[in-house]
């Protein structure tokens, strides 16, 4: 029979070139697609010889790959189902027309079977993508169990011929006539043993089916000739489908490191299966060190690869897990993930949230497992990931709960280790309801704060938070088994002990006493502060500022700047310790002259002392570095 000519069965060339041109991104996927239609047709005759014994063969199923560099040819060969002529027309003749699909569909219709194939093309257009780098591809196919073989041939330009061929076995060979390599164009040169080498190992390593090429091996003398040797191109060990009772320890490091270049083992392993409505495996690692980049955000790059049917289809998959768990490495392999036609971008459905929340879940388990258990382990991973785990408080208080499991935090209660917030609440009394914390950007500095003098005079934990993120999700009403976080520098705080009724007795006594001198110190820093008022936290310092209630900490002011905000300077409140010796030398004197001027020269130095005390900046440092002088000037002279 002549070679017949046939028109694409839709809107031919315009169609052709748009998906071509636009549909892929990256040129180098044609072989993940030519591999994968290889991978379903020798799926489909192992899977019919099962029932036709007409269909099986003594040669290994297997894909074969042959590269001509003169001929600027690459082949893409396999022993599977192949197709007839009508089929051909049917299923290559037409855009979008997938013979897969209706493969599975057909199989829908039968008793589920235990062996039924894993099918990877969905969508009927994975074959032309062999245009993105071929000016002409050929077909040549010779259906299993029949004579005669069908070769189709096309240019891309909305026609193709088809005619009788020859081919000794069962089976599809696709001949790529490949285009010039172009680097600006992204175009490798495909007759590089090592370029398609790479492309396999990147896209098709864990195809079930062993992908062949001959590869030239190098003379051992001067006196030898190289020689070529088949080789088998693909692990075909889909790691995360295997029994953990059947991969060594050493096993699993070395594919940790495979995929995530890190020379270090793991932290922690998870391995994870998802059934029902959807179907994926996983298995995920816990790096024991940081990326450099992990905390800049631009440049960080989360560390789950996608794979479909262990095909793989992208790296860094974002739609997997949210951005506070980048830092985990590993794969997930779905069976029936919906991806767009381009098996490049997930579509956002159900399915794909499904996995992420079963991830997640069991990723922050795992954590909060390691934490109770492996405590000298986690405070290491604290101090690598806890900074990332704790954007997670941002993103929803139903996530909340959990996470909070997982913090842990530097305390008053203990100067050489974090403490957990189970910890804390397990040791605090009964009756209170607060979580008392306080943040900052030193941990030195939060342990000489003069905020916790009183909370240490009461026995009472503080926890000390000093990451850049702890300013922002500290900010959000927050509860952890029902006790509320409270910070040690904000609004007023309640720390009578037993003789409460007596406490509280003085405190109004003092500050009945104090009342005029309070009003006449805001008054001289009424530029500065809202009010000056008597403190209950202070033991030792003579002054403290305290963020109102409602009103954004310094600390967050500063971050909401630094990100372009404009910020309007907020006001805080002065406290004074009543019982200090610098507090009742200022009342003696106010006592004698009110308008004695030295009060706003002592009411600057109070504010100033207290703004360094917490490690802030003055506003003029030369004015109060006067102020000091002058009193020293004067206590020298007195």
């Amino acid at each position: 029979m002549s070679a017949q000519t046939f028109e694409f069965q839709t809107e031919t060339s315009r169609l052709l070139e748009l998906m071509i041109h636009s549909l892929y991104s990256n040129r180098d996927v044609f072989l993940r697609e030519l591999v994968s239609n290889a991978s379903d047709a020798l799926d489909k005759r192992r899977f019919e010889s099962v029932t036709n014994r007409a269909l099986q063969t003594e040669d290994e199923l297997s894909v074969r790959l042959d590269v001509e560099k003169e001929a600027r040819t690459l082949t893409i060969s396999d022993n599977g189902i192949g197709m007839t002529h009508d089929e051909v027309v049917a299923n290559i003749g037409t855009i979008a027309k997938s013979g897969t699909k209706e493969f599975t569909e057909l199989l829908k219709n039968k008793d589920k079977l235990a062996d039924s194939p894993e099918l990877i093309g969905q969508f009927g257009v994975g074959f032309y993508s062999s245009f993105l780098v071929a000016d002409k591809v050929t077909l040549i196919t010779r259906k299993a169990g029949e004579n005669g073989a069908t070769k189709w041939e096309s240019t891309g330009t909305g026609s193709y011929e088809i005619s009788e061929s020859e081919r000794d076995t069962a089976g599809t060979s696709i001949i790529l006539t490949l285009k010039p390599a172009d680097a600006e164009d992204g175009l490798q040169d495909y007759t590089d043993a090592w370029v398609v080498e790479s492309l396999v190992r990147k896209y098709s390593d864990f195809v079930s089916y062993p992908i062949k090429m001959e590869k030239e091996i190098p003379a051992a003398g001067e006196d030898e000739k190289a020689t070529t040797e088949d080789a088998t191109l693909n692990s075909q060990k889909a790691i995360w489908t295997r029994s953990a009772s059947d991969v060594s320890e050493d096993d699993y490091n070395e594919f940790y490191k495979h995929i995530s270049r890190d020379w270090v083992d793991p932290l922690k392993r998870i391995s994870t299966s998802i059934e029902g409505t959807i179907e994926a495996k996983a298995l995920l690692f816990l790096p024991k060190k940081a990326p450099f980049d992990l905390y800049h955000r631009d440049m960080s790059k989360r560390g789950v690869q996608l794979y479909v049917k262990r095909v793989f289809i992208m790296d860094d998959c974002e739609e997997l897990l949210p951005s506070y768990l980048r830092f985990v490495k590993g794969v997930v392999d779905s069976e029936d993930l919906p991806l767009n036609v381009s098996r490049e971008v997930l579509q956002q459905n159900r399915q794909v949230r499904a996995i992420q929340k079963h991830l997640v879940k069991k990723i922050v388990d795992a954590v909060v497992t390691m934490r109770r258990n492996d405590w000298d382990d986690y405070q290491a991973f604290w101090g690598e990931f806890g900074p990332a785990i704790k954007e997670g408080l941002l993103m929803g208080p139903e996530r909340n709960e959990k996470l909070l499991e997982a913090v842990i935090a530097e305390s008053t209660a203990d100067d050489t280790k974090r403490r957990s917030l189970e910890d804390y609440v397990a040791d605090m009394p009964e009756e209170r309801e607060e979580i008392y914390y306080l943040s900052g950007t030193s941990i030195d500095a939060l342990r000489k704060s003069p905020h916790l003098e009183g909370f240490k005079a009461k026995g009472i934990e503080v926890l000390l938070f000093n990451d850049a993120v702890d300013e922002i999700w500290l900010q959000q009403p927050l509860t952890y088994k029902d006790k509320k976080f409270v910070s040690a520098s904000r609004g007023e705080v309640n720390l009578e002990g037993e003789d409460k009724e007596e406490d509280e007795k003085k405190d109004e006594e003092r500050k009945t006493e104090l009342s005029d001198l309070l009003i006449s110190l805001g008054s001289k820093l009424q530029d500065e502060i809202k009010e000056v008022r008597l403190s209950k936290r202070l033991t030792d310092s003579a002054a403290c500022l305290i963020t109102d209630s409602g009103d954004l900490s310094p600390q967050m002011e500063q971050i909401m700047r630094a990100s372009g905000q404009a910020m309007p300077e907020t006001k805080r409140i002065l406290e004074v310790n009543g019982a200090h010796p610098v507090i009742k030398a200022l009342e003696s004197l106010y006592k004698v002259d009110a308008e004695d001027p030295k009060i706003a020269s002592y009411a600057q130095l109070l504010h100033g002392q207290a703004l360094l005390a917490e490690g802030g900046q003055l506003s003029d440092p030369a004015a109060f570095a006067g102020l000091v002088a002058d009193l020293m000037v004067s206590a020298a002279s007195a």
